[in-house]
């Protein structure tokens, strides 16, 4: 069932552009939910140059795509750099940690959707 700010239609759901979702959970991060459903959800974060986000983990699997900027990113010990058109996914379950190298863009696919987030 889609949620009041969007609109379903022939099997679409079209968020409602004039809410736009934004958030800011912690210093240096801005975060867009874009859409979802209690499937999925997309989401957009900005993330300021020295952002260091927490280590973290979480049931759903999640898609990253980095739009503009670079990261880098660690999970269970492994760590690398991600620059804009770089993508990967994180499974299930799996501690990680993000850090903006550069102001950076990221594009998130979160299965099922966070409901932390909304």
């Amino acid at each position: 069932m889609p949620h009041s700010e969007e609109r379903a239609f022939n099997g679409l759901i079209v968020p409602d552009q004039s809410c736009p979702r934004i958030t800011t959970p912690e210093p240096g991060l801005r975060r867009q939910i874009l859409a979802h459903t209690p499937a999925m959800m997309l989401v957009r974060h900005d993330m300021c140059k020295g952002w260091h986000g927490a280590v973290h983990q979480h049931p759903h699997e999640q898609l990253v795509y980095v739009i503009s900027g670079r990261i880098q990113f660690e999970a269970n010990g492994a760590r690398f750099d991600a620059a804009a058109g770089d993508n990967f996914i994180v499974a299930s379950n799996v501690e990680h940690q993000a850090t903006a190298l550069e102001d950076s863009v990221v594009l998130d696919v979160f299965t099922p959707a966070r409901e932390d987030y909304l």
